[in-house]
């Protein structure tokens, strides 16, 4: 009998739920509407993000084509060839240079990276190319494979011919795909494969050219790739050796792409914190507008607790329905995501459901409606039945409330598991924790500082307008704190997302005045330099800068060589600073981009035999050397002892030559060595006469067309920010639509006092004019707290996140600022044309 009463009483509330939300419903979906779009993003981002991760284990192999790749700037040594050699069944070589190419067809020139393929690679995965036989036939003679951008610029075909230094090859295919090549790289260098048998007869490869070797092995059957790397660790490091197995690449695509994953992270805890933000304020004012029908439940008999569980019942449902719509949102939204996206990404993503996605999205859903809503929604429980008769009643709640305690408690563990969940991270976790129950507090001081302030020093002497719009801010049934809260919030978190946006984009931003250099010649052999030269002024353009260039590497670091330091465990100079070729110059002055910080700058050669260089204060820090220490170089087999004399802070967004280190005149001019010239063309036209008469005379000098690249820059951050914004956008809708919800439904705190003010006799204009007053202060205090909030904010979160400076941009601060306060008063005002136009009983009539 026990169970049929629980049943029945079960069904009456789910009853009287169903009842009483007839009146409602409108507000409801207000409240649905919050976490739809929260909802959204997060699946979308996260069937997205579990959709590359497949794809990326399923394609792992055809990341760099092989089961080992090691890469080395020179041939490896017969010991670490035969090491290889006898661990795998396959083996290929690929020799990668820049150089200019040459379109006969049509006389275009442009710096591409050759790759010489010897072998059979790759041996997972496939060039993909046009036609598809063009991937295996261009290796049979003087072919090449051409990448499809450079065709497409040059309107060449296959079955043209393509110059590679001095050999006409024939354009086999085009290049869609090759292993690892994300889409966008073959824009900024693209690619041209040569059988490597035709090399040497190019003429390319010269003393001095920067040239770079890759060796890829398909191992025995059986054999771990990255315990052969663990294994080969000593030899590698002998050697000077990187290698890559699989895992390692995997990881390294994770690295590649962590700023994007961490953004489309932070979108969607965004989004839904949002949300949550707009399930708070809607509950908590509907539930202020229901207390009236509560305190008849309980004339009637009704318990606190069944009234409490009858709106929960409203709430849970209306939650599953918005998680429920936006769940399916978001699985169609992620069918955009892989076309969005597909230049950036190392593999191609194909749709496919990710039932984890949508179960948590599910679940956050209905988690989010009810944990934020339950804090209000506790109030009803206290509920007393003089509310009937009086209005002002206080609830029987005087003292702490062990339930929303508990309530808080659970706020704050969902905000930081959710998160932990979203970035990975536990210090991350517990940092997007801390900012946001500082925003949470701070918001709050504000609003009940505006009360008291308001309260305190309330302008009796001010017009009626003004005092009944300022009363608003502190009398029974303000908006102040909900508002302040909500659109405060709302504004910082949007903000914050729109700052850390800037800061993504700043990092790859580049810009050219249009003083500075836009051609770079180099790879200039000596007996070259004084004839290119002679070219460079026929075409009546400056030589801005000659610089020489020589290769050398360091054999000891105070009194220290490379051996000592491996064997010395208590040594902090990283290994590195033997193992790279460092590429030096020399002068007897600073140049543009660079000023000394410490030490003193020695442009000549010294009265006495020490060598005094210089070096970039970053790169001197990372090496652990100062003013004063003694660095040996080994100058192509002649040793060089040096003394560091001078560090250098040095603008490397500058088109100069830039040198970590840099040598006095007078010591190494009779080095061996290459030349770069750097000069300004007047337009397109005479940069492609100079490379053409350049490619057919010195087809071993390359030319960095710098308005080319800008230009190719411009495009890549043009599809990086519609990606981004893209993105941003699910933020940025949520908080429009939390905004939206908070003013509408706040509309009705307000319906009786306007009623009241009509019926005494005010104008439609006075009543518009105290709300415009209130809405006015509101979104101002609440859109200058959240915007102050969002610049600490992003400062940290671009200080310890993105490891980069912060710089706002003033000007959108204001702006912003600007916009969020025209939004709350323009929305607050929109509410009370339906209360305006209609008279006082048939408001009341309709509301009742």
């Amino acid at each position: 009998m026990k169970k049929e009463d629980n049943k029945y009483r079960l069904n009456w509330l789910l009853l009287m739920a169903w009842r009483d939300s007839r009146k409602s419903r409108g507000k409801l979906m207000l409240f649905i509407s919050s976490i739809t779009l929260g909802i959204a993003a997060l699946v979308a981002i996260n069937s997205f993000r579990d959709n590359l991760l497949a794809e990326i284990d399923n394609q792992a192999k055809s990341l760099i084509g092989a089961d080992i790749a090691v890469y080395n700037r020179s041939e490896i040594s017969d010991t670490a060839f035969t090491y290889f050699d006898t661990m795998s069944v396959a083996a290929a070589k690929e020799t990668r240079f820049a150089s200019m190419c040459y379109f006969p067809k049509n006389e275009g020139t442009r710096l591409v990276q050759i790759k010489a393929l010897e072998g059979d690679f790759p041996f997972y995965g496939n060039f993909e190319t046009e036609p598809i036989e063009a991937a295996d036939n261009f290796r049979s003679g003087k072919n090449a494979l051409v990448d499809n951008t450079l065709l497409i610029q040059y309107n060449a075909q296959p079955g043209d011919s393509i110059k590679i230094g001095n050999i006409n090859f024939l354009i086999q295919g085009r290049l869609l795909k090759a292993p690892g090549q994300i889409g966008l790289s073959s824009t900024i260098a693209p690619t041209v494969y040569i059988p490597a048998q035709y090399l040497d007869a190019t003429g390319l490869i010269k003393k001095g050219s920067r040239i770079n070797y890759s060796f890829y092995y398909k191992l025995r059957d059986g054999l771990n790739a990255d315990q052969v790397i663990e294994d080969a660790k000593p030899l590698l490091k002998q050697e000077s050796l990187r290698a890559d197995s699989v895992n390692e690449r995997k990881e390294q695509v994770g690295e590649t792409f962590s700023d994007l994953t961490k953004f489309l992270n932070l979108v969607g805890f965004v989004a839904l914190l949002l949300g949550s933000v707009g399930v708070a304020s809607a509950v908590h004012i509907y539930v202020k507008e229901k207390l009236a029908s509560v305190a008849v439940f309980r004339c009637l008999g009704m318990s606190g607790i069944q009234a409490f569980l009858i709106f929960l019942f409203q709430v849970g449902f209306m939650g599953i329905i918005g998680a429920v719509v936006g769940t399916v949102l978001g699985a169609s939204v992620q069918i955009l995501l892989p076309e969005i996206m597909k230049d950036f990404l190392p593999v191609e993503v194909s749709y496919s459901v990710s039932y984890f996605a949508i179960l948590q999205g599910v679940t956050t859903g209905i988690l989010v409606s009810i944990i934020f809503a339950i804090i209000p929604l506790l109030g009803i429980r206290k509920t007393s039945p003089l509310r009937v008769l009086r209005e002002d009643t206080q609830s029987d709640d005087q003292g702490t409330d062990p339930y929303k305690i508990a309530a808080y408690a659970a706020i704050v563990l969902f905000i930081f598991f959710f998160s932990w969940i979203q970035v990975k991270n536990l210090m991350e976790a517990l940092m997007f924790m801390g900012l946001l129950t500082v925003l949470f507090l701070v918001l709050t001081g504000v609003a009940y500082f505006v009360m008291w302030l308001v309260k305190k020093y309330f302008p009796v002497s001010w017009g009626y307008i003004w005092r009944q719009g300022i009363a608003n801010l502190y009398r029974p049934h303000n908006q102040t704190l909900i508002l302040i809260i909500t659109i405060g919030l709302g504004t910082a978190l949007i903000a914050t997302l729109f700052f850390i946006q800037g800061i993504l984009l700043d990092k790859v931003s580049l810009s050219a005045s249009e003083n500075q250099p836009n051609l770079v010649l180099f790879d200039i052999q000596t007996p070259q330099k004084e004839e290119i030269h002679k070219l460079v002024k026929s075409f009546d353009l400056p030589l801005i800068q000659k610089v020489p260039i020589v290769n050398m590497r360091v054999s000891e670091m105070n009194g220290m060589n490379r051996y000592q330091n491996q064997q010395d465990t208590t040594s902090e100079t990283p290994e590195w600073v033997f193992n790279r070729e460092y590429r030096v110059t020399y002068r007897d002055t600073l140049i543009d981009s660079e000023s000394v910080t410490e030490g003193v700058w020695h442009g000549e050669k010294a009265a006495s035999d020490t060598i005094f260089i210089s070096l970039d204060e970053g790169f001197a820090r990372r090496m652990g050397v100062k003013i004063g220490d003694e660095l040996v170089f080994n100058v192509q087999g002649t040793p060089m002892k040096t003394v560091v004399s001078s560090l250098r802070d040095i603008d490397w967004n500058r088109v100069q030559t830039n040198f970590l280190v840099v040598f006095p005149s007078g010591i190494l001019e009779e080095a061996p060595q290459f030349h770069v010239v750097i000069t300004r063309v007047k337009s397109d036209e005479q940069s492609a006469e100079l490379q053409q008469a350049l490619v057919q005379k010195y087809p071993n000098v390359s030319a960095i067309d710098l308005g080319l690249i800008l230009k190719t820059l411009d495009d890549v951050l043009d599809k990086a920010s519609f990606v981004i914004r893209f993105m941003a956008l699910f933020s940025i809708v949520t908080g429009l639509v939390v905004l939206i919800g908070s003013l509408i439904i706040s509309k009705y705190q307000r319906i009786h006092e306007s009623v009241l003010l009509r019926t005494l006799g005010a104008k439609k204009q006075q009543i518009l004019k105290i709300n415009a007053i209130e809405y006015a202060i509101l979104g101002t205090l609440a859109s200058v707290s959240g915007i102050l909030l969002a610049l600490l904010s992003s400062w940290i979160i671009a200080f310890f996140n993105f490891e980069t400076t912060f710089y706002p941009d003033l000007k959108y601060v204001f702006l912003l600022i600007i916009a969020i306060s025209l939004a709350t008063l323009s929305l607050g005002l929109l509410n009370y044309r339906g209360i305006l136009n209609k008279s006082p009983l048939e408001i009341l009539r309709s509301e009742s």
